[in-house]
């Protein structure tokens, strides 16, 4: 079946307090999908975010971004006040997420929800059994590894928002005396994070079940790493490349190309995948199984590293002397298929960038379908396997990624004889500049890949200025928004339109 989607992170949304959230805007844009014939709904990772606002690094594999839960179903619930929320400082341009407003006063707000949730939910409970029972609660409510981020994040706040490698040594390392010392100093606070997380999964389960019942599956991603500065690699240090004082041994990274001299240097712990074999990689198992409960298709980021994984000796200042090693290959699909009870998950693998011989068997094994972008089909002449001629079906094909610029900006910053060839090749001479992303959206959408997905600001030919992120930079990324009544009804009829004329809808 052919179909096509939009990509869309839910920060983007329009919303009336500073960043996308689970809100009324959200429920209009899965109506407005509906509307467009489309039938997926890319949304990125939903985990919480840490410095440089990425959700590809997030403070846990197992939890959700605070900053989603709709604080206008907290008002209807009681647990806030419209003037609470409007006087609250968010940020002034409606285009543009103020991170370090949203951080400083959208968790006040919530702490507010929290104490009188705490009220109205145990109001038969003396006051100082209150935070037992809200932890009684999420147990029954949370999976462990969520509760284990609460309590790093209540550790946390208490040692200033240092990462866990600085902090005092009993806890660092996880002494049994010290982790029960804390987790009783600490209860309100770690209570706090899990009426967060509570809140999180309700909003959430009702906005992804509203997508479904609307025709409209969600596609999330799963970053192949975690973050050092998070609570899976600090809860569970034995899945780690850690030494015996929990200091990592090597870190994750990219090899130097043609783009970078140096590589790139991550950071990211590297899994101990010995360990992982000899657990069945139940972890694992742990982690998608959380991730087929928030998606309904799930992107694996950086697929080639279950291959072979790029290894740079921990204290590096670069990534040039790192080395490749070995992956767990087919062998932690070939588990995922015995766990889930199926030989056909519902993943689809990221594997952009230099390929092996290896990767590609790796892809051919599971029988997941890859990705072609558009954006980097008119590099190599007519070679390009990312050009249109060149694709199976199974397959996604994108005009460009999260990672990539707008095909508008990307256009106009196309040198002379790309831009020749790419006229060539679509045969558009004729097109006026400003309508020419329409030209690579039908590319897409004529293609035989079973799955099209274009981000928004494609389909409203927006410039560079609406880029979601530029990979390598700090400061000026995951920030765009949509603004209410952006995506008009013109715009949506000429979407359902081509979705109708090339067979996806």
């Amino acid at each position: 079946m052919r179909r096509c989607g939009m990509l869309l992170p839910v920060a983007s949304l329009p919303s009336r307090y500073g960043i996308g959230a689970f809100s009324k805007e959200a429920y209009e844009f899965v109506d407005q999908l509906k509307e467009a014939g489309q039938q997926v709904w890319q949304i990125l990772p939903l985990g919480p975010t840490g410095f440089g606002d990425s959700p590809y690094q997030s403070f846990s594999a197992f939890a959700g971004n605070p900053y989603f839960i709709d604080l206008e179903t907290l008002v209807e619930e009681g647990l806030l006040t419209e003037e609470e929320c409007g006087e609250a400082d968010f940020g002034e341009n409606p285009e543009k997420i103020a991170y370090d407003k949203i951080y400083e006063n959208r968790f006040p707000l919530l702490k507010k929800a929290y104490e009188r949730w705490k009220e109205a939910s145990f109001s038969e409970t003396a006051a100082e059994e209150r935070t037992r029972a809200v932890h009684r609660k999420a147990a029954e409510l949370l999976r462990e590894e969520t509760r284990e981020y609460c309590f790093y994040m209540a550790l946390k706040d208490h040692f200033q928002s240092r990462s866990w490698d600085l902090w005092d040594e009993e806890i660092r390392i996880r002494r049994p005396e010290a982790l029960a010392r804390y987790g009783q100093l600490l209860s309100d606070e770690i209570g706090f994070y899990e009426f967060q997380q509570i809140k999180f999964e309700e909003q959430w389960k009702k906005l992804k079940g509203y997508a479904n019942s609307q025709g409209i599956q969600i596609m999330g991603d799963i970053p192949i790493y975690v973050a050092f500065d998070g609570a899976d690699s600090w809860a569970r240090p034995e899945l780690f490349q850690f030494d015996g004082d929990m200091r990592p041994k090597a870190v994750a990274g990219c090899p130097p190309d043609a783009f970078s001299a140096t590589g790139q240097l991550w950071g990211n712990p590297l899994y101990d995948w010995e360990y992982h074999r000899k657990t069945g990689y139940q972890w694992w198992m742990k982690r998608m199984e959380y991730c087929f409960s928030l998606y309904d298709l799930v992107r694996v980021d950086h697929f080639r590293g279950f291959d072979e994984y790029y290894s740079i000796p921990y204290g590096q200042d670069t990534a040039v002397n790192g080395k490749w090693e070995q992956g767990p290959g087919i062998e932690i699909f070939r588990k995922m298929e015995e766990y889930f009870g199926q030989k056909e998950l519902p993943i689809i693998a990221e594997d952009l960038g230099f390929l092996t011989p290896s990767v590609y068997r790796l892809l051919e094994e599971t029988g997941f379908p890859g990705m072609k972008v558009l954006e980097f089909a008119f590099e190599e002449g007519g070679r390009s396997p990312y050009l249109p001629h060149n694709y199976t079906q199974n397959c996604v094909v994108y005009t460009g990624t999260h990672d990539n610029d707008t095909l508008a900006g990307w256009y106009k910053a196309m040198d002379i004889e790309q831009k020749e060839f790419s006229i060539e090749y679509l045969g558009n001479s004729l097109t006026p500049v400003d309508q020419v992303h329409w030209d690579f959206i039908r590319l897409a959408l004529r293609s035989v890949a079973k799955l099209a997905v274009i981000p928004v600001q494609d389909y409203l030919g927006l410039g560079t200025e609406a880029r979601t992120n530029e990979p390598s930079t700090i400061g000026k990324n995951w920030r765009w928004r949509l603004l209410k009544g952006q995506l008009d009804e013109k715009t949506l009829r000429r979407c359902r339109k081509l979705a109708e004329a090339y067979g996806r809808v």
